[in-house]
C-alpha cells in the first residue's frame, strides 16, 4: 500500500511494533505475524522492513533484543519494550490518533476550497 522508502510506513511500522511488543517479548515472525493478523493482511512486513526498524529501534533505546527459544525449538532473538519504548508507544499513539483524525476530517469534509468555487 505503501512506497517501502516513505517516512509514513516507517513511522507506522514503528508504532506498530510497539504495539506488539506492548504485548510482551516477541521474535520477529511473531510480531509480522501479529501486525499482519492485526490489520487482516492489508499491512505485510517484509523482513527488508521490519529488521532494519528493529535495529533501529534498538539503537534507540526503545527495545532490546536476546536470544530465546521459539515454540518450534528454534533460536530466535526476541524483542521487548525498555522504559523509554513504553514512552515512544504511548507519544507515538497519541500522536498518531492526532494524525488520523485529522486525515478522517479532512477526507470526510464538504466544503470545498474558497478558490475551487
Amino acid at each position: 500500500m505503501f512506497n517501502k522508502d516513505s517516512g509514513l510506513l516507517q513511522g507506522t511500522l514503528e508504532l506498530l511494533v510497539l504495539k506488539t511488543l506492548s504485548w510482551g517479548p516477541m521474535h520477529g515472525y511473531g510480531i509480522a505475524s501479529w501486525i499482519e493478523g492485526a490489520t487482516n493482511d492489508v499491512l505485510r512486513i517484509e523482513e527488508g522492513s521490519l529488521y532494519p526498524a528493529l535495529y533501529r529501534m534498538t539503537r534507540r533505546g526503545w527495545i532490546k533484543g536476546a536470544w530465546g527459544t521459539t515454540e518450534n525449538n528454534r533460536r530466535a532473538k526476541y524483542y521487548r519494550l525498555t522504559a523509554e519504548g513504553k514512552r515512544q508507544f504511548q507519544e507515538q499513539t497519541s500522536g498518531w490518533q492526532r494524525f488520523a483524525a485529522a486525515v478522517t476530517q479532512a477526507v470526510a469534509s464538504a466544503n470545498a476550497p474558497s478558490w475551487a468555487s
